[in-house]
């Protein structure tokens, strides 16, 4: 509690549980929080994700968003822009609906991404299928948020690269942006389950990402999120 800032509200809590990752699950349901923030496993490179059994446990169980921090990341000014990345699987419209609330309640740039794969044995997606893709999931989004959409004018960008990793590390990033995704298809409802693509998209993020529960509930005024 000596490291939090005097501006800054806090309390400190303590909770037991059979495990680090579902004392932390539970606390958060008692507390009600809107969000987990972990950090990496300081076995990891500077600056890269390296996840250790707690986080692993958490992006795999978690029934609230859980937001991570690569190793070495201490930046403590405001954030400056909300990248959601958007999958071709149903759920797209889920993510990006928390996304758009989170933007327009802190009133940030929002970019909505989809990363293509053009090495070989990678994926039969298209450029062109990621486009249209995405173009639809925000036009679908208009009866969700058709305000939010219309004041933030979210970006449409297509990341390509011989791999996913390759296509996240093509892509602009800046210093004080973070990345929302959604949860894996196989995830039960109102929990995470970081998929393939996620886990891999993790190894070449620079900045922090933001995990969502399948069927999450958006926040409302008074959360962290």
């Amino acid at each position: 509690m000596a490291l939090i800032p005097e501006d800054v509200p806090a309390q400190a809590h303590i909770q037991r549980g059979e495990s680090e990752a579902e004392a932390l699950i539970a606390a958060a349901q008692e507390l009600g929080a809107g969000l987990l923030v972990i950090g990496a496993s300081s076995t990891g490179l500077f600056k890269r994700f390296s996840i250790g059994s707690v986080a692993s446990s958490l992006l795999h169980a978690s029934t609230v968003p859980v937001a991570l921090a690569p190793s070495g990341y201490s930046r403590t000014e405001p954030i400056t822009r909300l990248t959601c990345a958007l999958g071709t699987r149903v759920g797209a419209q889920e993510v990006l609906a928390v996304a758009l609330a989170m933007a327009k309640r802190r009133c940030l740039p929002l970019r909505l991404v989809s990363l293509v794969a053009l090495g070989p044995g990678e994926s039969d997606a298209t450029v062109q299928d990621a486009q249209a893709h995405l173009n639809g999931v925000a036009q679908a989004s208009h009866t969700l948020a058709a305000d939010a959409l219309e004041t933030l004018k979210p970006d449409v960008v297509v990341g390509t690269g011989r791999t996913i990793e390759d296509a996240v590390d093509r892509l602009d990033w800046q210093d004080g942006e973070l990345l929302m995704i959604g949860s894996s298809r196989l995830a039960h409802s109102k929990s995470i389950f970081l998929g393939a693509t996620a886990n891999r998209i993790l190894r070449a993020l620079p900045v922090p990402m933001i995990v969502v529960p399948r069927d999450f509930e958006i926040p409302d005024e008074e959360a962290t999120l």
